[in-house]
């Protein structure tokens, strides 16, 4: 097998088609290794401490809408997880055809039982309602104009009985329709989880839809909770999940796994960590959900200075489901209510004043929190578990200068 670079894999999807559909770019980048003993590649879960999670939660009675480039519901790790029938047509079309292996990918991520040795999903008792929209290895035009764009995709997750929308894709060119297509999921009290993308040192060009509101963007960091220094970094950066050396399906021939890098596992781990939370708590709204997984992520800055790099920090499920008297504070305040509006005009400087409640940005030209980890003995268990607790805020020089953040955070 011939490796690609990841400089020149950085865009590994082709254009959507011509119908005016958002363009979109795979956010995983290439594989850069041969088949791998899946399930001894998978660190994270016992980073995150995954045995003493599914003592818990497994995610159980929770759907996740995956929209990507189609689930292939026959590997042995999705077996009886992919819910077909509920694709409501005509977003239905070849749902299960992925011809990249991205898509099936990222729901093994989140829901993969691991049967066959596959790979484990973090929360292998949740389901998956498959959308496919146009992305990288569609037969033809006409393949291409009959599949699903991104706004009628969220659109039906959006009526599914999905509670989570994972979106591990992006591009730069903007999309009105699937932004109100986001914004009509969050109405319906859905979560989205989107991968910020991998241009952090390469250009920095910000993805669509991760910048619009309503988006959870996240980042990817590594074993040591270091964000990647190809995350795209900037005010949409809202949480941060391990996206480095995560295995997943080599192509669509679904053969073997390779071990790949990105943002876009990251996104799927974080959907994955909010299926466990719902599942326990299937009282709580959306809003609880979210603001229980920001409260507890690891971080070693002030929740009201979210990091550029890493958000509010790295997400751990397990934080919230030992918590017994965790408060998820009230149910119709969204707890990134600032970041998704539509009226900031500019994201505030480290010494700026920011509006009452509101968080400001830690957007030093040099500086920004990029690590926030370290190995601790969690006190609720006997396992060495990695809690990206944050006892360093690390400093990111790129090319040798330094840069300012391009926008305010989703005012687009």
């Amino acid at each position: 097998m011939a490796l690609l670079t990841r400089r020149n894999a950085r865009r590994l999807s082709a254009v959507c088609s011509a119908l005016g559909a958002l363009a979109i770019t795979s956010a995983t980048l290439a594989p850069e290794a041969a088949a791998l003993d899946v399930q001894s590649k998978e660190w994270y879960l016992d980073a995150m401490g995954a045995q003493d999670i599914w003592k818990i939660s497994t995610g159980k009675g929770v759907k996740v809408a995956v929209i990507d480039s189609g689930v292939n519901p026959t590997t042995s790790s999705l077996k009886g997880q992919v819910l077909v029938d509920e694709v409501a047509k005509p977003v239905a079309y070849h749902v299960t055809q992925d011809y990249t292996g991205h898509g099936t990918s990222m729901a093994e991520i989140i829901a993969g039982t691991g049967a066959g040795g596959g790979i484990k999903g973090l929360a292998p008792g949740a389901k998956i309602i498959p959308y496919r929209i146009v992305l990288h290895g569609l037969n033809g035009e006409q393949e291409q104009r009959a599949t699903a764009t991104t706004a009628d995709a969220i659109r039906a997750a959006a009526d599914s009985q999905a509670k989570i929308i994972n979106m591990s894709f992006g591009g730069p060119t903007p999309d009105d329709d699937a932004k109100a297509a986001m914004k009509y999921a969050a109405s319906k009290g859905k979560l989205m989880f989107v991968s910020v993308g991998n241009q952090g040192d390469d250009g920095n060009t910000p993805d669509y839809p991760s910048i619009y509101p309503h988006a959870i963007g996240v980042s990817a960091i590594d074993k040591t909770g270091t964000v990647a220094k190809f995350a795209t970094y900037g005010d949409y950066v809202d949480l941060a999940a391990p996206g480095l050396n995560v295995p997943s399906w080599c192509d669509g021939k679904f053969t073997e796994y390779c071990d790949s890098d990105g943002t876009s596992p990251a996104s799927a781990i974080a959907s994955a960590s909010a299926a466990l939370v719902w599942s326990v708590h299937p009282d709580w709204t959306g809003n609880q959900v979210l603001r229980t997984l920001i409260d507890t992520a690891g971080r070693s800055w002030p929740k009201d200075k979210p990091s550029k790099y890493l958000g509010y920090g790295g997400i751990r499920p397990r934080r919230v489901l030992i918590d017994k008297n965790i408060d998820p504070g009230p149910a119709n305040v969204d707890p990134l209510a600032y970041e998704n509006s539509d009226g900031t005009s500019a994201a505030p400087s480290p010494s700026a004043k920011s509006p009452a409640g509101a968080p400001t940005k830690d957007t030093g030209s040099a500086n920004g929190s990029t690590s926030a980890a370290a190995q601790h003995t969690d006190s609720g268990g006997n396992t060495q578990t990695w809690v990206i607790i944050g006892v360093v805020a690390a400093v990111l020089v790129i090319g040798g200068a330094g840069f300012a953040v391009l926008r305010a955070r989703r005012n687009s």
